[in-house]
């Protein structure tokens, strides 16, 4: 058992909320334990599936999984068991921005040449729209 991974109590409370997988003719579907050990891990480090540990099996097939629990809600009943439980506070919960990454443009850096471009051209339309604006308003003296 790798760091992070379930304990047995955990499994054992787990396991029975879990829909049983049923295999293809050619081949086995494999241990819940596993994919669900793996669907964590890619949850708690943020990797990309790609990059899944092989201990946990084909990044593909933990990924399908994932995506056939999450349609089938799951995920939504196996967290309001454990709040119904008494295991956890509330199955709401939110990310902070300690674990978001943001683009440099979003704290104000300043961006790059296609940036300045859009912005000149903006200012370039406003400054021209105005002048249209001004010449509009003003009254033709009589002459």
């Amino acid at each position: 058992m790798a760091r992070g991974d379930l304990t047995d109590r955990e499994w054992a409370l787990i396991c029975p909320l879990l829909p049983p997988e049923r295999g293809r003719w050619a081949r086995p579907s494999g241990d819940n334990r596993w994919f669900l050990n793996g669907m964590l891990y890619v949850l708690r480090t943020g990797c990309p599936w790609r990059n899944i540990h092989e201990r946990y099996g084909k990044w593909n097939s933990v990924y399908v999984r994932f995506r056939r629990w999450a349609e089938q809600g799951v995920w939504d009943a196996l967290l309001q068991t454990l709040v119904d439980l008494g295991l956890s506070d509330d199955w709401q919960h939110m990310v902070d921005s300690t674990v978001v990454r943001a683009h440099s443009q979003a704290t104000g850096a300043k961006g790059g040449l296609i940036w300045r471009l859009l912005v000149d051209h903006a200012a370039a339309l406003r400054a021209k729209s105005m002048l249209g604006a001004t010449i509009k308003g003003v009254s033709q003296p009589d002459s």
